[in-house]
């Protein structure tokens, strides 16, 4: 099996989750938690988990947080060899703030390192870009790395928006783009339908899909999910799952995308792979959740 090139953020995740409704302008008991992350990261270690080979282009600094990243990724066999090293900046960090179901509330992000993926630090390792079956990026590298990446890869580009406020970069790509995991309000912003349910979810998803875009998946949260290609639309429903932390599911559910497309898995297949990922994901406390397999994602979906 060919290895899959991630390029995108890393972070050290500072997750707060409450024990109770959170109380704005006070203070709310609850646990803190620290993790190395980042959606890139993230992507790149749970298709490590699926059994996928995986290089990570992405930037550490040279303090602590990027010795401990570095240390997990050679644990996890994540390729680091063409990361980039940037002296006496910090690296990325992430903090957010749960509420007591789990779910995310609010988070700030310090990821000005990510400003150091120039597309000549892409066009230095395009050779290895577009030797992976596919590339998987996240909208924290720079809009024009983005741009570069879509007019110069040969292989099919994945791309994670991240959030409403980074998507914004990728409205000039969409036709560049093989596969788009928007959520609700993402889709809205890239195609100009308003998303509130699944019906307006498939509109958006069919205006993407006019604009360009190979295949789309409009995520609805709790709901499930929305995948569409030009000849179809599959509707996939959540699976039932005790909810522990929402914060992983995304990452998971682009994981796993990506890891049943190299499979060779048709769309409504890649849709059920991609639930159970996020459904496994969101069963765990960690962003990761590393009971995630091949097998166990298979047997979820069967």
């Amino acid at each position: 099996m060919s290895y899959i090139a991630v390029a995108g953020g890393v972070n050290v995740d500072i997750g707060a989750f409450s024990a109770q409704k959170l109380r704005t302008k006070d203070s709310n008991p609850g646990h803190v938690r620290t993790s190395l992350g980042g959606v890139g990261r993230n992507i790149a270690h749970n298709l490590r988990l699926l059994g996928a080979e995986v290089e990570l282009f992405t930037a550490l600094g040279d303090d602590g947080y990027a010795r401990a990243m570095t240390e997990s990724c050679e644990e996890l066999g994540i390729g680091l060899s063409h990361a980039l090293r940037v002296p006496g900046v910090r690296t990325s960090s992430y903090v957010y703030i749960a509420d007591e179901r789990g779910d995310m509330a609010l988070a700030v992000s310090d990821m000005t390192i990510c400003d150091r993926l120039t597309p000549d630090y892409f066009a230095r390792h395009l050779d290895v870009l577009n030797g992976a079956a596919l590339v998987v990026a996240d909208t924290n590298l720079p809009e024009e790395s983005l741009q570069y990446l879509a007019e110069h890869l040969t292989v099919p580009l994945f791309i994670d928006p991240v959030s409403t406020a980074k998507a914004e970069k990728l409205a000039a790509l969409l036709p560049k783009i093989h596969t788009l995991k928007p959520n609700g309000h993402e889709a809205e912003l890239l195609s100009g339908v308003s998303v509130v349910d699944r019906n307006s979810a498939r509109r958006a998803a069919r205006k993407l899909i006019d604009m360009g875009v190979k295949q789309v998946v409009v995520s609805l949260g709790k709901e499930g999910f929305l995948a569409a290609a030009e000849d179809e639309t599959v509707w996939q429903p959540a699976p039932d799952a005790e909810v522990v932390s929402t914060t992983g599911a995304g990452d998971a559910l682009m994981a796993a995308l990506a890891w049943s497309f190299l499979r060779g898995e048709n769309l409504s297949r890649m849709a059920a792979l991609g639930a159970a990922a996020a459904a496994i994901a969101i069963e765990c406390a960690e962003t990761i959740n590393p009971d995630l397999s091949a097998e166990a994602v298979l047997r979820r979906a069967d």
